[in-house]
């Protein structure tokens, strides 16, 4: 059966959640093999045309919350100083190569690819071995700012915590929330846009208090899928640092964020599906289908679905 066509937005920004698993029995991923999934991210986003808002790498999979921004936002100049600064010496750039360096550092599919394929390199390397590591082709979700976004950028941190990994989803060191608490947000590697408007008029320190606030009010809440953060640990983080106002209360099904092909409002929705109504095969329209214990987001079932 061929190959469903991967729905992409082209000429401005796009936020995709990225998710893609390992081939391997077991948990492959050990702590050397994080940190290097983390460091081939940090390098590869100063390459492409990317802001990266969140990532989680787990033991035998990773989530990647990325907005990908067209190439129209760099100048030839700016795209080949990312490059220079990627490969560490100066480029000599034929005429033909800039529309073709161009068209692929905006790609989110070769963006991807190439972080996979350079840990594949890696792991292999490392363990001695051939072959295949990374299983079936990555999944995307298109995913609306706003709501939809924080959202799901707290499901993707919470995800250490469901798996009983951690009490505090900050103690884990390779999720954006712990990147940015146990680091800084060393060397500005992550977007500090959490998709709230009201967060952009606030400096980097209150943005992460609020999310911070808004993720451990979210991962209390019985989800229905693994474990969920203490309620002695939600009332002392309380106690301590966040201030009681009314908090939106975090409800999913999380294989919304994970099955859907896109993601956000109605209109956001239906929107977008008339852009890519072609790569279905069913002769009927789809309809966006609210997603139960999040008020006002709605899905659209994958193309396979």
């Amino acid at each position: 059966m061929a190959r469903i066509a991967r729905m992409m937005i082209s000429g401005e920004p796009a936020v995709y959640h990225v998710m893609s698993r390992t081939a391997l029995d077991g948990f492959p991923f050990g702590d050397v093999e994080k940190d290097f999934f983390v460091d081939l991210l940090k390098r590869f986003s100063g390459l492409y045309f990317t802001e990266v808002l969140g990532f989680c790498c787990m033991g035998n999979h990773f989530h990647l919350l990325v907005r990908m921004l067209p190439e129209t936002d760099f100048s030839d100049r700016q795209m080949m100083q990312r490059y220079e600064r990627f490969s560490g010496k100066e480029e000599d750039f034929a005429e033909g190569q800039i529309p073709w360096l161009r068209q692929r550092l905006s790609s989110l599919s070769e963006f991807v690819k190439d972080i996979k394929l350079g840990f594949s390199r890696f792991y292999n390397k490392r363990h001695n071995r051939r072959g295949f590591f990374w299983g079936d082709r990555f999944k995307s979700v298109i995913v609306e700012n706003g709501e939809t976004l924080i959202n799901c950028l707290a499901y993707i941190d919470l995800n250490p915590v469901r798996a009983g990994i951690v009490d505090r989803p900050e103690d884990y060191r390779w999720n954006s929330i712990g990147y940015h608490v146990q680091t800084g947000n060393k060397a500005n590697f992550l977007s500090l846009d959490f998709g709230l408007k009201e967060f952009g008029v606030m400096n980097a320190g209150e943005r992460l208090r609020r999310y911070r606030r808004f993720v451990y009010e979210a991962g209390a809440i019985d989800a229905g899928k693994g474990a969920r953060i203490d309620a002695q640990v939600l009332e002392k983080e309380r106690e301590n640092e966040f201030k009681l106002n009314r908090v939106q209360r975090f409800r999913y099904r999380t294989r919304y964020f994970t099955d859907s092909g896109i993601i956000g409002t109605k209109d956001f929705v239906a929107t977008h599906y008339q852009q890519f109504k072609h790569l279905f095969q069913s002769g009927r329209d789809k309809i966006p289908r609210r997603v139960n214990g999040l008020g006002g987001i709605y899905s659209l079932k994958r193309l396979t679905e």
